[in-house]
């Protein structure tokens, strides 16, 4: 038996066991355990890559730190021309998926195991990527210009401990900025979904749009673009892949200068707004653009009388809501013994509520401990809507 068919046979296996179990049979165990391994993780982060038999993978952590199919996909929307450059090419799959909006793309790269692995995956893959076995400072050296330079600095440090800021990336790119700017016409950051966005923006030049991208609801990436000839703030773009949620497009003077509608009381609809929304910061535009009040100035839900299609985040269906106190477990939770509980601009905790109220996880009924328009402490109780 080869090495690929010994892969094919044993994809969905525990990796572990296989270790033991086939520590001498005549195949490359190594390459195939590793090979095993990748193909796993990419079959939710990269489909279209794991059921390829031919395309090789290096170790965990460059899988761990590669893109998803679904956000190098949504990248490869924001840019488009003639010569494009990835100074931080990794496994490839940003590289691969944005190369189709460009005639001649360079991937370039300082490890010289992951090129190797590279050449050989464009070649599989179709892709007309020359391969650069370089640091992205070498690169910049001697570079000709380029409509579009994309970077994914490393967030770890020399002891492998993840980092957020952009000054301890790898490479720096508050230094490398100037000269990526005076070498592309547009420049693509990928940074940390951790990374405080006004600090950014304070250290970055140039950037005409940020977009912060969720999949399934959980913030994936925040992307900068910059642009040498922009000048003033930046667009936001909120999106959240795999959903029929509508993105949001603002800049922060609108949401600054919004007066956002605020709730006198719970009505038959609760909504919560998606990660990207949160994360970008768009608190109050939603109440302007979606036909929804807010809770309280703080606390960062809405609600509405009537259905709101559409709307960028959950929808729930109030089935009730009461102040919060120690009689409420006989009243609005008297026949609740397990939900799911989130807590928006409320004194106490998840671990915390749910301890006070002896409530076990479920998924049936959703509380939301939050506070209303005049410092009231309350708990809503919801159940998920479906489309009314």
């Amino acid at each position: 038996m080869d090495t690929r068919q010994f892969i094919a046979e044993h994809l969905d296996d525990d990796v572990h066991e296989l270790a033991l179990k086939y520590r001498n049979a005549k195949v490359d165990m190594a390459l195939a355990l590793r090979q095993i391994a990748a193909r796993q993780l990419l079959r939710r982060k990269v489909p279209s890559w794991s059921g390829n038999d031919a395309l090789l993978f290096p170790q965990h952590l460059s899988l761990e730190q590669c893109s998803s199919e679904a956000t190098a996909q949504y990248k490869a929307t924001l840019v488009q021309g003639d010569t494009f450059a990835d100074l931080t090419g990794g496994l490839g799959v940003d590289c691969h998926f944005l190369s189709k909006q460009f005639q001649h793309t360079d991937y370039v790269e300082a490890d010289a195991g992951l090129c190797t692995l590279a050449e050989h995956n464009f070649g599989v893959l179709g892709d007309r990527i020359r391969v650069c076995h370089r640091t992205a400072e070498d690169y910049l050296q001697d570079a000709a210009p380029v409509d579009c330079i994309f970077l994914d600095p490393a967030r770890r440090d020399a002891h492998g401990r993840k980092t957020v800021s952009i000054a301890d990336c790898t490479p720096d790119v508050t230094v490398l900025q100037d000269r990526l700017l005076q070498r592309a016409r547009r420049v693509l950051l990928k940074l940390s979904p951790m990374l405080d966005l006004h600090q950014a923006l304070g250290q970055l030049h140039h950037v005409s749009e940020v977009h912060l991208v969720a999949v399934g609801n959980e913030c994936k990436e925040v992307l900068f673009l910059l642009d040498p000839d922009h000048e003033g703030a930046p667009v936001f773009t909120c999106v959240n892949l795999h959903s029929d949620q509508p993105s949001v497009r603002f800049t922060e003077e609108e949401e600054r200068s919004c007066q956002p509608l605020l709730a006198e009381t719970v009505s038959h609809y609760l909504y919560e707004p998606n990660a990207a929304l949160l994360k970008g910061g768009c608190f109050k535009l939603p109440t302007q653009r979606f036909g929804v009040r807010k809770l309280h100035p703080n606390s960062h839900l809405y609600t509405s009388d009537q259905w709101v299609a559409g709307f960028p985040g959950r929808t729930f269906r109030v089935e009730g809501w009461a102040p919060y106190n120690k009689k409420i477990g006989k009243t609005l939770l008297a026949d609740v013994d397990k939900a799911s509980i989130a807590t928006r601009n409320f004194p106490l905790t998840v671990a915390q509520l749910r301890k006070a109220l002896g409530m076990a996880e479920g998924d049936a009924v959703y509380l939301f401990a939050t506070t209303l328009v005049g410092d009231r402490k309350v708990i809503v109780r919801t159940v998920k809507a479906a489309g009314e």
